[in-house]
């Protein structure tokens, strides 16, 4: 793994906006980054980030059955009891998912280390799958890169994929929803609609706070037409502490993604994996927080229920302190801290995608802080071969 300077094009802000990224930029600050990217070898996308995506994403299918049958587990979890039999049902009806997020910690050397899982919502689809392929074709039409070199990247046609495989299964209509403020939702779940009708699905776009519900607890649109499936960038766990959430059980209509990964977005899914794989080389220690026992530095602690670094604390090994402000509260876990690679003063984190079971491509994200926040910046990455300090194509 390697950090390359470049000069960024002079257009890439107009590609970006012609491309519906009007999220490049975010409060003056830039969310998009090609003054640099990430080599990685073959090798080292193949053995150390695809292969481990593959079993760590079975492993942990593998658990859910155990978890949503479990009382004690679904407590654990901080999954209100409303929720468990239709959790339940959903597992067992084998209701369809599309696509998750894998965030790891690596530097090229050693083992990447799982930090978390984003199996419910997971961001930085459209510039992860679209952006950064553009980004490297046209790096290649101006010679900085070979036409052969590539980039492990095959998320849009995975989706396009899984989305002609599921469709069958998927009660119709079926809308995309996003809240409408915030534009880098909006683009994702754009981005995915489109994804579906290149699949050849007929789909709308709907605003969450346009969902109405009708006296006998349907979901509807705008004009009061029953939605059958909602595919919606919004947290589950917020669906359902929310007033109109006590429908979801009962008003027959399909999540995606479904129910069922309530389990897996939920960060207790870490400790319960390091219980059922204590010792695996992706895998740090974690283990859910009692709040009493005393801990040697070098941990995380993350709530159950936080997104993009709100209310994560760090306790380095030396001793010294950061972390994050955010609304996330509750039961949290700690984690074995593992540090995240670091080049000129940025914290990279890579995010692995997995569409329809398979592992398919690559997102970088990098903060100046050890805390990856919504502020941190989206670097794309090629795939390069180093032969004598020198890296070629």
């Amino acid at each position: 793994m390697r950090r390359i300077d470049l000069e960024p094009r002079a257009d890439w802000k107009q590609k970006a906006e012609a491309a519906g990224f009007d999220f490049h930029t975010i409060d003056g600050a830039p969310y998009w980054d090609e003054s640099h990217c990430y080599a990685f070898s073959l090798e080292q996308i193949e053995n150390d980030i695809e292969a481990p995506t593959e079993e760590l994403h079975d492993m942990v299918l593998d658990m859910v059955g155990d978890i949503v049958s479990n009382e004690r587990l679904l407590r654990q979890l901080d999954i209100p009891e409303a929720y468990w039999n239709w959790i339940l049902e959903s597992w067992r009806n084998q209701e369809p998912h599309l696509y998750g997020r894998m965030d790891f910690a690596y530097d090229g050397s050693g083992p990447a280390k799982l930090l978390e899982l984003n199996y419910d919502t997971p961001t930085s689809l459209f510039e992860a799958a679209f952006f950064q392929w553009q980004w490297l074709d046209d790096m290649q039409q101006r010679g900085t890169f070979p036409l052969m070199v590539d980039q492990y990247n095959s998320i849009y046609e995975s989706l396009v994929e899984a989305f002609s495989l599921i469709a069958k299964r998927l009660q119709r209509p079926l809308y995309f929803a996003a809240v409408r403020s915030s534009s880098e939702d909006q683009g994702t779940i754009d981005y995915l609609r489109d994804c579906a009708v290149q699949a050849g699905i007929e789909c709308s776009h709907l605003a969450m706070e346009d969902i109405g519900i009708t006296a006998d607890g349907r979901y509807t649109d705008l004009a009061d037409n029953a939605i059958g499936t909602l595919a919606k960038l919004y947290p589950l766990e917020d669906l359902m502490r929310e007033p109109f959430g006590q429908y979801l059980p009962s008003a027959g209509m399909q999540l995606l993604e479904p129910a069922w990964k309530a389990v897996l977005s939920n960060k207790g899914i870490l400790p319960l994996l390091w219980q059922r794989h204590a010792g695996h080389p992706n895998l740090l220690m974690a283990e859910f927080d009692d709040g009493r026992q005393p801990l040697a530095p070098g941990w995380v602690l993350k709530p159950l229920y936080s997104r993009e670094g709100a209310n994560i604390r760090i306790c380095l090994p030396d001793g010294r302190e950061e972390s994050a402000p955010g609304p996330y509260m509750g039961a949290c876990i700690r984690q074995a801290f593992h540090p995240l690679a670091e080049f000129k003063g940025e914290h990279v984190v890579l995010g692995s995608w997995v569409v329809g079971d398979r592992p398919c491509g690559l997102g970088l994200r990098a903060d100046a802080s050890r805390i990856t926040r919504d502020s941190a910046r989206f670097i794309p990455h090629v795939i390069l071969e180093e032969t004598g300090g020198v890296l070629v194509a």
